[in-house]
């Protein structure tokens, strides 16, 4: 269970910030030019290690370095 919460705490810090710029998953893909898909699979912790490229991509999109985003 520990794992779980551990493996998706990216996803729940992008949709965080997602949410605190009021922009909807649809909005913050187009932004960072990934799939929409990627993303929300990101956010609920089905993709539990997206790439450097695509996380980095949403760290510009949401205006934060990806150190900000990757860090806990």
């Amino acid at each position: 269970m520990v794992n779980k919460q551990v493996n998706n705490l990216l996803g729940k810090k992008i949709k965080e910030l997602r949410l605190k710029k009021n922009l909807s998953q649809d909005e913050l893909a187009r932004k960072a030019d990934v799939p929409y898909t990627t993303l929300t699979k990101i956010e609920v912790g089905v993709i539990k290690k997206p790439s450097v490229f695509v996380v980095a991509k949403i760290a510009k999109a949401l205006d934060i370095s990806l150190d900000q985003l990757i860090k806990v």
